[in-house]
């Protein structure tokens, strides 16, 4: 079973992430913040990290070079998931290397079709 695992410091939006891939057939690790995340990744690897860009002690767009510059952690997919939809906001987290960039709130269908992107169909579900 595909790990996910979920960085933002938003507990609703993390139970609302949660839900809906858990019910998709992913399992899903939590963070409350970019350094936690970062930690997490690094101790055990997901197979996809959706961030939160604006979060205390480290924000996405560090984390995810963090974890970009990492061996250990560089070609793990990560979304990009976040209330900024400007250009500008989107582009410097293309910058700081994510794979994808999502703008909250997000669409369910879309989520899992970008999930299904980077992952195999979880539990024979697309």
């Amino acid at each position: 079973m595909a790990k996910i695992l979920i960085v933002d410091d938003d507990v609703t939006n993390r139970d609302i992430l949660r839900t809906r891939l858990e019910s998709a057939g992913y399992e899903i690790a939590e963070a409350v913040n970019g350094e936690e995340g970062v930690n997490l990744a690094q101790q055990m690897p997901p197979d996809l990290i959706i961030l939160d860009v604006m979060m205390p002690k480290v924000d996405g767009l560090l984390a995810c070079r963090i974890l970009k510059a990492n061996d250990k952690t560089r070609s793990i997919p990560i979304v990009m998931l976040t209330a900024r939809s400007q250009q500008m906001e989107e582009l410097r987290g293309w910058e700081s290397g994510a794979d994808e960039y999502l703008t909250k709130p997000c669409d369910h269908q879309r989520l899992l079709a970008v999930v299904a992107q980077f992952l195999p169909a979880a539990g024979g579900k697309p």
